[in-house]
């Protein structure tokens, strides 16, 4: 592989590539069509297993993508939601948990549900990964969870700043190894992407005014150099 080109990019351009021939999987009935997509998607596969550190094969990556396609605007592929919710404290502190699947150390965070808004997924969220009851103050930021490093299942996450009105500690038993607040120059380790929110997070913990956060656009998105 070009050295030149990093790990981050592969995955990147390898999930494209499938989200294209997914879609087009799900909008054609045309038998060539169908073929030339999953050609696609084999070509996308082999850059995906060159890139991960996983045991995957090409065959069942093609196969894992494949099972999700859908017809019409069902098979769509577009990104999931995510909700993140940073939590503070009268104390300036703010709650993090370590993830039960990465051992990473995160604001609580979790997919979108329907019939939920996402302010409403946040409060749930910290809850139920935590036993902290909190209130929404406002948003802090979108964010492109590719950007974060996140492999694999690309997603947004939509962050709020909430504020703690009661509750105890109790992590949840299946999804959440510890829990605690934390102050900004005590944060455990390791954090997950932390110079992409740990200023942000503690800045709006202090009630400082704040535009919300978002990725601003790459120069050019698909060349070499454009950053992350």
């Amino acid at each position: 592989m070009d050295p030149s080109v990093s790990e981050r990019d592969l995955i990147r351009w390898s999930e494209a590539l499938a989200g294209i021939a997914r879609t087009g999987l799900g909008f054609t009935e045309s038998l060539y069509e169908r073929e030339r997509y999953e050609e696609v998607l084999k070509v996308a596969a082999d850059m995906r297993v060159a890139a991960a550190d996983g045991p995957s094969s090409v065959t069942d990556t093609v196969a894992e993508w494949l099972a999700s396609v859908g017809p019409g605007v069902a098979g769509y592929v577009t990104p999931k939601v995510a909700v993140g919710a940073v939590v503070g404290n009268e104390q300036g502190e703010i709650l993090l948990l370590q993830r039960g699947d990465s051992g990473v150390w995160l604001y609580p965070t979790g997919w979108a549900d329907i019939g939920y808004s996402p302010a409403e997924v946040a409060v749930k969220e910290v809850l139920e990964e935590t036993g902290i009851r909190a209130e929404p103050v406002r948003l802090i930021g979108v964010l492109d969870g590719q950007r974060f490093g996140s492999r694999g299942m690309a997603f947004y996450s939509v962050v709020f700043h909430l504020r703690a009105v009661g509750g105890e500690l109790v992590p949840h038993p299946l999804e959440t190894r510890d829990v605690g607040w934390f102050s900004r120059d005590a944060l455990p380790s390791p954090l997950a992407g932390p110079e992409r929110w740990v200023e942000l997070a503690f800045a709006a913990i202090r009630g400082e005014p704040l535009d919300p956060l978002f990725d601003r656009p790459r120069p050019e998105t698909w060349r070499r150099g454009a950053g992350d």
